[in-house]
């Protein structure tokens, strides 16, 4: 579906790269992560891949054809974009600022009312977007994303400071659409979100890829999975960890046969800590 070849790209259009060398593949209904702290060329990426910046240096090849520096507006017709920061008319109200966006768009295009009733703005829809919350804002920005039901869908931070309950309808939603054939680019630095939603993730630093795979490969590949083993001695409960592999794994089989055990429970590593342990560096 997309492929990216050798991505290259400098603000000051020398050779101090926000992007450097970046090359991946999306196939037709994935949902790819570029996971990397603030700074590191998430942005940078999503926006010379959705045609908001320049392609300066490298190829992207979209259905085995590759795009030219910018996209024709046939590719404008096909694409949706979520912004980290919502952008939306504050002077018009929630319906007016989907029915306008949905005018710029020559194909069929989703209800607004349907829209607004997903992202839980039903009964918001005449209030003018400047009234909104920071929450409801972001959520009216994430159904202008999909008001031309984009068969790309570019997000950024989909969830970034939504409650649990919004964030999950949003999570759901996004599911939805890749159910139905929506291949979806998204950037986030929170692991949580990219670990449920996404079938591969890269990780991004300084511009560069650290290391791709799906998040359970990272994870089993990188990360040393345990067991927390609670036990009963001299009448007191206590609570154990042990590796799962090599010697661990005998002096675990060696500590159950020996001792009054309780629970056993396993658990494997987060996509954050296998993050800072391939790159040393956090997500802030």
């Amino acid at each position: 579906m997309i492929q990216v070849n050798n991505l290259f790209h400098s603000y000051k259009k020398n050779e101090d790269y926000a992007v450097e060398d970046v090359s991946f593949a999306i196939a037709k209904a994935e949902i790819f992560g570029f996971l990397g702290p603030s700074g590191a060329g998430k942005s940078t990426t999503q926006g010379v891949l959705s045609g908001l910046l320049e392609l300066q240096k490298g190829s992207i090849i979209i259905d085995g054809q590759a795009r030219k520096t910018y996209p024709d507006k046939a590719f404008y017709n096909r694409i949706g974009v979520g912004f980290e920061k919502p952008n939306v008319y504050k002077k018009l109200n929630g319906y007016d600022n989907l029915k306008f966006h949905a005018s710029l768009y020559d194909g069929d295009t989703e209800d607004p009312k349907t829209v607004l009733e997903m992202v839980g703005l039903a009964d918001e829809g005449k209030k003018l977007a400047g009234e909104y919350s920071k929450g409801m804002m972001q959520r009216l920005g994430f159904a202008r994303s999909m008001i031309n039901k984009p068969d790309i869908w570019f997000l950024d931070e989909p969830t970034m400071g939504l409650d649990p309950n919004t964030a999950n309808s949003i999570k759901r939603i996004i599911r939805k659409k890749q159910s139905e054939g929506t291949t979806i680019f998204l950037t986030t630095h929170n692991m949580y979100v990219a670990d449920e939603l996404c079938d591969r993730v890269a990780f991004i630093v300084d511009g560069k890829i650290a290391a791709m795979d799906s998040p359970k490969n990272l994870k089993l590949k990188y990360g040393n999975p345990t067991v927390s083993v609670e036990f009963m001695e001299d009448g007191i409960l206590k609570k154990k960890d042990f590796g799962m592999t090599g010697k661990d794994k005998g002096d675990l089989e060696k500590f159950i046969r020996e001792h009054d055990i309780k629970t056993l429970h396993s658990g494997e590593p987060t996509l954050e800590e296998i993050f800072i342990r391939l790159t040393g560096r956090g997500l802030e």
